[in-house]
């Protein structure tokens, strides 16, 4: 199973906790150990034209999923035949913003906002509450497993030292952008459910996003 990340921005991030979740979700949920999975960090203005793009939303946002072999999860001996699972796009300047209006670390978020986009990646998705409720618990149940059978403290993210706030720099490059109840969609990603919080998000509010490639 081959789990890659990249990193292409001013944060530092551990990539080894980013594949390991990678890996631990892909197995929980059957997927062929030969399948393949791209995770990506990017900053706020490639990742709002990708937005744009697919999504026809102004803005950056947190996450976006791009299935490439629709593969879905498999069974108890029934594992997901081998094949390319997607990539993911994550910006961690809005991540770190979600993680501090929801009380956690940046760390936290991004690795929840992993889980999420891989969900999207094998069909999964919010549309209506009852899909909300399924795959919210389930990301939850992934997260903490995960968390619970490694061993030592998460790594957080930082920027790098001296870094610009490139979230800032890109509303002030773009304040066109800025429209009401924007900033609210930003803050609320998957965050929205906290590991101690029973399933209340609103879909209207999640900034996660699924995107479709083209042909």
């Amino acid at each position: 199973m081959s789990v890659e990340v990249a990193n292409e921005t001013q944060w530092q991030i551990d990539p080894k906790e980013f594949s390991d979740l990678g890996l631990w979700v892909l197995d929980q949920m059957k997927v062929s150990p030969d399948a393949e999975l791209s995770i990506t960090f990017v900053d706020p203005e490639p990742i709002a034209q990708l937005h744009e793009h697919w999504m026809n939303l102004a803005g950056p946002t947190d996450v976006m999923s791009f299935p490439m072999d629709e593969l879905r999860p498999g069974s108890d001996g029934d594992v997901t035949p081998a094949g390319i699972l997607g990539d993911i796009v994550i910006c961690p300047d809005v991540a770190a913003q979600q993680a501090q209006a929801a009380g956690h670390s940046a760390v936290e978020e991004m690795l929840l906002l992993t889980a999420h986009g891989i969900l999207h990646l094998l069909g999964f998705d919010h549309t209506t509450n009852q899909q909300e409720h399924q795959m919210f618990t389930l990301q939850r149940q992934l997260m903490l497993t995960f968390l619970a059978q490694r061993s030592g403290k998460l790594t957080d993210i930082t920027p790098l030292p001296g870094s610009p706030d490139m979230l800032a720099r890109y509303w002030q490059q773009h304040p066109e952008h800025i429209q009401p109840g924007h900033e609210k969609m930003i803050r609320g990603g998957a965050s929205d459910l906290k590991p101690d919080e029973s399933d209340q998000s609103n879909t209207s509010d999640d900034g996660t996003e699924s995107g479709q490639k083209g042909q």
